[in-house]
């Protein structure tokens, strides 16, 4: 699956992070009408694609480039690569369609597996194979930049006193519908429901299946230790459990109720709760915690509930696996919107994050995009893969900062993009 400030609650509003559902619980038809209203009105005007504008750049021209560190971007790369080579070769890419077809990265990727390991060597492969491109919009150069992590909560495959709080599987009842399907200006859009009675209607919200609605028509995976640390984890869309007998398991988003996110934080920013300059990750669980009897009605805000699916945790070192189908880079690989951009391609990043112990650091990184988010949304919009644990969760629960970014594109693409 993020806007922390809108508390897209830092992040991600990650949230359906990983895959989300942005559209939620009107009817079918009615969903088919709005979204091609709004889809059918004339795109601005762009010398690229729909949106997205590209402006050819150098390297020279990157801020910070030179001095950038590239070796974890390239093995990030050499994984979306992987999943290049399982894509149709003759297949668009993805996105606005800017970054061309598979076939005109595979070259690129061969290049890839065979560069050198060392930080000169890496930085040499994107600079000989790839030429980089501004990116904006109709609104600029600048966006915002948020961060997510997989957090790591306490379990155990039994009900106990201890351990109460489930993480479901998919419910047998739940129906995903693609709404591109039926009408191709909504592809990527879905909804979900149940039937009744011949009819879709909508699932049961967060409330509803926390108070129980669920018990006999789904099954719990694993129950955890703690609730709040529960309505995090839907957040992030993924993550570990370290299992009561001693055994770490990784569980991953598997489908959602077909709710709409809800950012809790602002919530609580307009109850007066949390102010706007206030309010981070941190700051909203710490509000969870101190006010029990409040807690369960203020998540109760945020309708939408993610139903997991427990996964090998495979190499400890990486990530989960994110929506291109490879495992996730710490500080590699980021999140974007690929109504706009395609998943595989790297992007400068030039920006701020937060530093250890406070305060903001400048932030200038190479990350593959490999993910993505029902709260990132946007042309110049991305999400920062952390890794998991204390730290990036902090890192990550605080960063909401604007940037600007840089994507990179392979030199045959990237002349067709001059001529135009």
């Amino acid at each position: 699956m993020r806007p922390k400030v809108s508390t897209d609650l830092n992040a991600r509003a990650a949230a359906e992070r990983r895959r989300g559902f942005a559209l939620g619980a009107a009817t079918l038809a009615a969903l088919v009408l709005l979204v091609s209203c709004l889809r059918e009105s004339p795109p601005p005007e762009s010398a690229e694609t729909h949106e997205v504008r590209l402006a050819a750049r150098g390297f020279g021209d990157l801020p910070g480039w030179n001095d950038g560190d590239m070796r974890a971007a390239l093995q990030s790369f050499r994984r979306s690569c992987d999943a290049f080579a399982r894509m149709d070769p003759d297949a668009m890419l993805g996105g606005e369609d800017y970054a061309g077809k598979v076939r005109d990265w595979l070259p690129v990727c061969g290049h890839a597996r065979r560069a050198g390991a060392s930080k000169t060597a890496s930085r040499i492969f994107f600079e000989e194979h790839f030429r980089p491109f501004a990116v904006s919009d109709t609104e600029g150069a600048e966006g915002l930049f948020t961060g997510y992590y997989e957090p790591e909560l306490r379990g155990s495959r039994t009900r106990s006193a201890e351990y109460a709080t489930p993480l479901y599987g998919r419910p047998g009842d739940l129906v995903i519908v693609d709404l591109g399907r039926f009408r191709p200006g909504l592809a990527g859009d879905r909804i979900a429901g149940r039937v009744e009675n011949g009819q879709l209607v909508p699932y049961p919200s967060r409330g509803d299946i926390v108070r129980g609605v669920l018990e006999g028509r789904a099954t719990p995976l694993l129950y955890v230790d703690n609730g709040i640390d529960a309505f995090f984890l839907h957040i992030q869309g993924s993550g570990r459990v370290l299992l009561n007998d001693g055994t770490m398991v990784r569980v991953g988003y598997e489908a959602q109720n077909g709710h709409p996110y809800v950012a809790i934080g602002r919530v609580l920013i307009d109850a007066g709760e949390l102010t706007k300059d206030g309010v981070s990750m941190q700051s909203i669980r710490a509000w969870l915690t101190e006010h029990p009897d409040r807690a369960e009605e203020v998540m109760d805000t945020n309708p939408s509930y993610v139903f997991f699916k427990e996964l090998p945790l495979g190499d400890p070192a990486l990530g989960p696996v994110g929506a291109q189908g490879v495992e996730l880079t710490d500080e590699a690989s980021l999140a974007v919107d690929r109504r706009h951009h395609a998943l595989g391609l790297p992007f400068w990043l030039d920006g701020f994050a937060p530093a250890e112990g406070g305060g903001d650091r400048k932030y200038q990184r190479l990350l593959i995009a490999q993910d993505t988010g029902g709260a990132i949304r946007g042309v110049v919009r991305g999400d920062v893969f952390w890794g998991h644990g204390d730290g990036p969760a902090d890192i990550a629960g605080r960063m909401q900062h604007r940037g600007e970014f840089y994507v990179l594109l392979p030199k045959a693409v990237a002349a067709r993009h001059a001529r135009r």
